[in-house]
């Protein structure tokens, strides 16, 4: 008979293996998401009449269907990915239909758009839908199969064939319905559902390994290598202070983000060269997904303008910290005394992003330095910035939900990087499948 291993979402299976593990669905998951689950492939009685322990059988991962959204993105599969993928097979579908269609066939039905398709999902939450299991073949039970089904259009959807579907229960009729994606794919669609963002997604290897198909050692989560984002910044400080910040603020898919290594120093510190070093990696066409991270003052934004002159490759990108109101109207000391001005490009570097209002310091200032003559805009700096370091490092967890520090414009940051790194990551898989389709 064998042994399953599936990827479920509220009970619906998005993909399926028999006797080996299949797809790799660890990217999806990290160590804290490892537990035990009761299965519907053990027999409970036994393991009671036996004495013995059903835990190891019952090992899984599993996790929330919102809390696996930020992972498929950064994996690729966002809206936008999903939208193309399914204007694709409706494509390739039609086509299909089209060639073998004869002259006394009956017109092709228009195929569901891909907003359609989205709505007709999210119409459905997968745990509201009956999985009675039916087994006769007769009208009775076709009708309990198809259930709220009855009458729809099923030809508006690709792929579909009534005798290609082979359903025990109204749920796997749906399943069968929209199982037109790739699995990941189908997961961020069934996202958009408000009632199935609590659903548990699991990857259940237990009773695989149990029966000897598959080691323990095959199943180990989070991100894989070159599923990972290289960030590279102008300095060590960014270096520490992002990963503080991912740790304390996007725990859930820090382990998607490496830094360069800076434990001795920084290798290419400063805006000039870390420029060097992305023209570099562009030329000998590394592999990696880098993401270039400057300064919103103006050394950064010379040194992105120059870099967004230069063609980098779909797996690298550039970006500037982001422009925040509450740098419009910024304390800076200069040569006519102290004025609020607008220090979004001229001096934000990653320390403003802090919270500036703690420690025992003076109220915090920016003091303009150099001219940038190419810019025509001054330079400036954060007065007592290593200090506002020292105050974010000394934070936690529970610091943070207590409210005793605003986190709101480092938040910001990441909010960005993490916006840019999904953009490379959907490029990077939209190039890919076209190559393949080629």
């Amino acid at each position: 008979m064998g042994t399953e291993i599936t990827l479920d979402c509220a009970g619906v299976s998005v993909t399926y293996s028999k006797n080996h593990r299949g797809i790799d669905h660890g990217s999806l998951f990290q160590e804290k998401d490892r537990k035990a689950i009761k299965s519907d492939q053990l027999d409970y009685d036994w393991y009671k009449e036996e004495g013995e322990d059903p835990t190891p059988s019952e090992m899984a991962f599993t996790r929330s269907l919102k809390d696996i959204v930020p992972r498929l993105e950064l994996l690729g599969f966002n809206l936008e990915f999903v939208r193309r993928e399914y204007e694709f097979v409706a494509q390739a579908w039609l086509e299909e239909r089209r060639s073998l269609q004869e002259d006394d066939d009956e017109p092709i039905a228009e195929l569901m758009s891909f907003s359609e398709f989205r709505e007709f999902v999210c119409a459905y939450p997968l745990a509201g839908l009956d999985s009675t299991f039916i087994s006769g073949l007769d009208e009775a039970s076709e009708k309990k199969i198809l259930g709220r089904f009855i009458g729809m259009q099923f030809e508006r959807i690709p792929r579909y064939q009534s005798y290609d579907i082979h359903a025990y229960s109204e749920r796997s009729f749906f399943t069968a319905l929209v199982d037109i994606l790739d699995p990941y794919s189908l997961l961020r669609l069934f996202a958009e559902v408000e009632a199935n963002k609590d659903a548990a997604v699991d990857w259940q290897y237990g009773p695989l390994v149990e029966a000897g198909w598959a080691a323990e050692s095959e199943f180990v989560p989070n991100a894989r290598r070159t599923e990972t984002f290289l960030i590279a910044t102008e300095g060590s400080s960014d270096v520490h202070i992002l990963k503080h910040a991912l740790d304390l603020l996007r725990p859930e898919v820090a382990d998607f983000f490496r830094f360069i290594d800076v434990s001795e120093s920084h290798p290419f510190s400063g805006t000039g060269n870390l420029v060097k070093f992305a023209e570099g990696l562009a030329k000998i066409d590394v592999q990696n997904q880098v993401l270039f991270v400057f300064d919103n003052d103006a050394e950064g934004l010379d040194a992105h303008e120059r870099l967004s002159a230069l063609k980098l490759p779909v797996n690298m990108r550039a970006v500037m910290l982001p422009e925040l109101d509450e740098f419009r109207e910024f304390p800076a000391q200069g040569p006519e005394g102290l004025r609020d001005s607008d220090i979004n490009r001229r001096a934000a570097a990653i320390e403003c992003y802090l919270d500036l209002k703690v420690g025992d310091y003076p109220p915090a200032k920016v003091r303009w330095s150099n001219y940038k003559k190419s810019l025509d805009i001054y330079q400036g700096a954060l007065e007592y910035k290593d200090s506002y370091s020292k105050e974010f490092f000394k934070q936690t967890a529970t610091t943070l939900a207590e409210g005793a520090y605003d986190a709101r414009k480092i938040d910001a940051v990441l909010e960005l990087l993490i916006s840019e790194c999904t953009s490379i990551a959907v490029l990077q898989r939209i190039t890919s499948d076209r190559e393949k389709r080629a």
